[in-house]
């Protein structure tokens, strides 16, 4: 969820060499957001002062850097911070897992697009398919892998995933053919996975095939 918002921005934008302080910006934001959860579960800052410290200075300086030279980024700080202190909240409350936050994480990532088309001056309609599909893939993503690991053999969530790739499907059908095509196959994968027997590797492994097909089919021309 990090790199293929980034990377899928940056393709259907154009790439500014300002993309890569943004990237190294916001994989260390990520840490940093990870040790700042960790530090508000377990009401222990102390514990994680080091790795906030390690992940927050280059997060402070690439991210001072990209706001230098495109201030304009600061119009998705309210988005952020709102998703962020969801986030917290359900880091308080010790329900990482559920499903508004792990929705609220989706909203943060996909946001990543925008970011990316600001960055690169281009106008957002620009990118709003890619947009739509990124966010459309990891949404349906979360339900998928709920129904393969923490979820599994439990039926509301097989059926709300089953549903919501069906609902995707018929939207894709007014996209490029490689979108619909691709959720055509994610569809199958929600109804079929489910039944077999995968690791948490082997399930990572489509994902990432996934992911890898779906930067394809926002981006190359002719796909």
């Amino acid at each position: 969820m990090l790199l293929v918002p980034w990377l899928a921005g940056v393709l259907t934008a154009g790439f500014r060499w300002v993309h890569l302080p943004l990237l190294g910006a916001w994989l260390a934001g990520y840490l940093a957001s990870y040790y700042v959860f960790q530090a508000v579960k377990t009401r222990r800052l102390n514990r994680f002062r080091a790795q906030l410290v390690a992940y927050a200075v280059p997060t402070v300086l690439l991210g001072g850097l990209v706001l230098g030279l495109r201030p304009s980024v600061l119009w998705y700080a309210p988005a952020y911070a709102l998703l962020l202190a969801v986030n917290a909240g359900y880091a308080f409350r010790h329900r990482e897992r559920a499903l508004a936050n792990d929705l609220a994480s989706v909203a943060q990532s996909c946001l990543m697009v925008f970011v990316c088309a600001t960055v690169a001056g281009a106008p957002l309609d620009r990118v709003l398919p890619a947009f739509l599909a990124v966010t459309a893939y990891f949404v349906g993503t979360v339900l998928y892998v709920k129904t393969m690991i923490r979820e599994r053999g439990h039926v509301g969530y097989y059926r709300a995933s089953v549903a919501y790739h069906l609902v995707i499907l018929a939207v894709a059908a007014w996209f490029r053919a490689p979108v619909a095509i691709l959720f055509a196959a994610l569809l199958a994968r929600a109804i079929v996975f489910p039944r077999r027997r995968l690791t948490p590797k082997q399930v990572g492994l489509v994902e990432i095939v996934a992911s890898v097909l779906l930067l394809v089919a926002v981006t190359v021309p002719g796909a």
